[in-house]
Order: C-alpha cells, then sequence, then structure tokens
C-alpha cells in the first residue's frame, strides 16, 4: 500500500500563521451557533435547517442585489446570470425540506415548546426577498420593530424600485410604452397591469426583435418556479409534522401557508401565456 508524504507533496501541514480554512470560513462561530434548548435529538436538524436556510438567502440577497444593479445599467446578460443562481438557490432549499421532513410529529413535539414565540414568519430576509421581488406589504415590518437596524433596512428597500419595477422599464422603453403611476406602487404588492401585460405579449409574439428582454422574462419564470415549490414544500412539511396546529409565531399555521400560494410575484408573465 502506497503512503503518501504530504509534506513532501508540498501540501502546507503548518498553519500557525498562514491561513486555514477555518479561518477563512469562520467556522468556529457558525459550528458553535446551534444553541439547543432542550435535550431533544432532532433539535439539531431542525436548527440547522433553518440557520442554512439563512445562509442561501443571504447568497440570494446578494444576487438579486447585484443583478438589480446591472438591470438599471441595462446590463441583462449578467443579470440573467445572477437570476439563474438564485433558482437554483431555491432548487437547493427545495431539497432541504427532504430532510426535515425525516423528523416525525412526535419528535418535533419533544421540543417545540422550547421555541417560544419564534417563527420562521419572523425571517427579515425572507422579508426582504419578498420586497426585492415585488411583494410588498409595509404591514410585515411591524414585526421588526424590535431591531431597529433590520425595521430600517426593509424601510429603505420599500423607497427603492423592485427588481421587477426595473424590468419593467427596460420593458416600456424597448416596447415604446408608458407605464401607469400605479404599477411602480411601491407599498404594496404587484398586481397584474394591462398595459404592462398587453407590452409582454409583444415580447413573446415577436421574441426575435426583443431576445433579451424574452430571455430575461423567462429567467424570471424559472425563478418564481422554484419559489413556488418551496413555498408549496414549506405547506406541506408543516402540514406533515404539526398538521393544523397554529405556527409559534402565532400565524394559522397551514392555512396562512396556502393563502401565501396564491401570490404572484410576476403575474404578467403567468397571465400572458393563456393569450398567445
Amino acid at each position: 500500500m502506497t503512503v503518501l508524504d504530504l509534506e513532501k507533496d508540498g501540501v502546507i501541514m503548518s498553519l500557525s500563521i498562514d491561513m486555514s480554512y477555518s479561518d477563512y470560513l469562520s467556522l468556529d462561530p457558525i459550528l458553535s451557533a446551534q444553541k439547543l434548548q432542550s435535550a431533544a435529538h432532532d433539535e439539531m436538524l431542525f436548527i440547522i435547517q433553518h440557520q442554512t436556510s439563512e445562509l442561501w438567502m443571504r447568497l440570494c440577497l446578494h444576487e438579486l442585489s447585484t443583478a438589480r444593479t446591472h438591470l438599471i445599467k441595462q446590463e441583462i446578460d449578467p443579470a440573467m446570470k445572477m437570476l439563474a443562481r438564485v433558482a437554483r438557490i431555491f432548487e437547493q432549499l427545495n431539497s432541504a425540506w427532504d430532510v426535515l421532513r425525516t423528523m416525525t410529529p412526535s419528535e418535533y413535539t419533544q421540543f417545540r415548546d422550547n421555541l417560544g414565540t419564534s417563527s420562521g414568519f419572523q425571517s427579515h430576509q425572507y422579508r426582504l426577498i419578498e420586497f426585492m421581488l415585488g411583494n410588498r406589504n409595509p404591514a410585515m415590518m411591524k414585526i421588526h420593530e424590535h431591531r431597529p437596524e433590520l425595521h430600517r433596512m426593509l424601510g429603505q428597500e420599500l423607497q427603492t424600485k423592485s427588481l421587477y419595477h426595473v424590468v419593467l422599464d427596460l420593458l416600456a422603453e424597448a416596447t415604446g410604452t408608458i407605464f401607469p403611476s400605479v404599477v411602480y406602487t411601491s407599498n404594496t404588492p404587484h398586481l397584474a397591469n394591462e398595459a404592462v401585460m398587453s407590452a409582454w405579449v409583444k415580447v413573446y409574439k415577436n421574441p426575435k426583435q426583443y431576445w433579451a428582454l424574452y430571455a430575461l422574462a423567462e429567467k424570471l419564470v424559472d425563478l418564481e418556479d422554484y419559489f413556488r415549490r418551496w413555498r408549496f414544500n414549506h405547506v406541506t412539511t408543516v402540514e406533515r409534522i404539526i398538521g393544523f396546529k397554529r405556527g409559534t409565531g402565532g400565524t394559522s399555521g397551514v392555512k396562512y401557508l396556502r393563502q401565501m400560494l396564491e401570490v404572484e410575484l410576476f403575474p404578467e408573465l403567468w397571465n400572458l401565456r393563456g393569450i398567445l
């Protein structure tokens, strides 16, 4: 059997001075961030599931913010690459539900009371993703008032054009359309608009003429497709584990999550398919 001489092969073995893998990734604080509130075995799964989801959402925000900046500069190609990455992040988040579903209702009840009033409903990163994509409801900010810096961050996002608003600017310019001001409302969810629909139909009926916008629109549909799947898997996971109990944060649980399945981020891009 061959025994490898790693030092002879050039592998750096002494890391007392140089940066290590653990140093670069700040693994010590990350791996010590699982503060169990009970002796239940499955609480570790529950915590890591949600912590890793928040890390993926952190990356989503990074990608969406930069994509929006590119679109403002009319740099569509790099923005599409980032939107494609966000879609794949939500694919990754979808797979994570499969792991959480290995926990049974009996196992969850062993530590559920230890959650107190904490709930995924309170995730400021998820709220920020929704705001960035155009599903804006200022009432949702109240739950973050106890953290002024987070409340301020969400408020600043509401003062900024959503990613879809920026895309609609490109659509208006390319098709010579003037959209009514209601389309750009910053403090309500985006609702389907006939003028926007007509402009998108024009693009979809002439994809060669408007290829960049056509491809961008499909990237948005792809992103929302994966986002919807994530929401659906969230509902089924919650129903499988707690049934129709109220959520720890006070929501109606499955009933509330099912209502969220009806939310459309880019409604015109879905509705136009029925009239082409």
